[in-house]
């Protein structure tokens, strides 16, 4: 219990991927203008982050270290992030048309999102993940791998949630022309990596 605890913290808040390490961001500023884009692109790269470290653990664990082929794990990663990001899009063009055209050309870019390269790169540094979660480098297993994936994923929606109720505020507010646009965006962001960054120092 206390290691999910930590993993949710930890994945969420303290080393949330946009706001804290700076991964994802095109996807963050460019579909946060409207409440529904952001919960269907934040769902999305949850449900991609979770498949990945589903499949990419096990792949990196059991097929490419004991082959000593590690070195292609990149490559490998790339192609099964590619692949699950083409199954969500037809799949959102069959059931969701309107989600699919309102994510426009950010759903195929979760294929290079870094957040999700990112999430499962972490999760094969067993030592780094292990220490994030208050456990041993021995007693990381897929499990824990899987549950950091989601959670991740759950912050990079929570964030960019957070950041279209900010934005559509903003829009209904009077801004200095200077200040319309991208740079109260910017500075919205910012304040957000501020808040989030107290995290890290409890």
């Amino acid at each position: 219990m206390a290691e999910l605890i930590m993993i949710i913290v930890s994945a969420v808040f303290i080393k949330n991927f946009v706001v804290v390490q700076f991964l994802g961001i095109c996807p963050f500023l460019g579909v946060s203008k409207d409440f529904r884009s952001a919960l269907g692109m934040g769902l999305a790269v949850t449900f991609v982050m979770t498949l990945t470290c589903l499949i990419t653990y096990p792949i990196y664990t059991y097929i490419l270290v004991p082959l000593k082929i590690e070195f292609i794990e990149i490559i490998v990663f790339i192609f099964i992030i590619a692949s699950i990001v083409q199954m969500i899009e037809m799949a959102l063009k069959r059931f969701s048309p309107t989600l699919y055209n309102a994510m426009g050309i950010y759903l195929p870019l979760i294929t290079t999102n870094c957040a999700v390269l990112g999430v499962a790169e972490l999760v094969i540094d067993t030592v780094q993940i292990a220490d994030l979660i208050g456990i041993t480098a021995a007693q990381m297993n897929m499990g824990f791998a899987v549950l950091y994936g989601l959670f991740a994923g759950l912050g990079f929606t929570f964030v960019i949630v957070i950041m279209s109720g900010l934005r559509e505020k903003i829009a209904r507010t009077p801004v200095s022309k200077h200040l319309k646009g991208f740079p109260i965006s910017m500075i919205t962001a910012c304040f957000i990596a501020m808040a989030f960054y107290v995290f890290m120092l409890i």
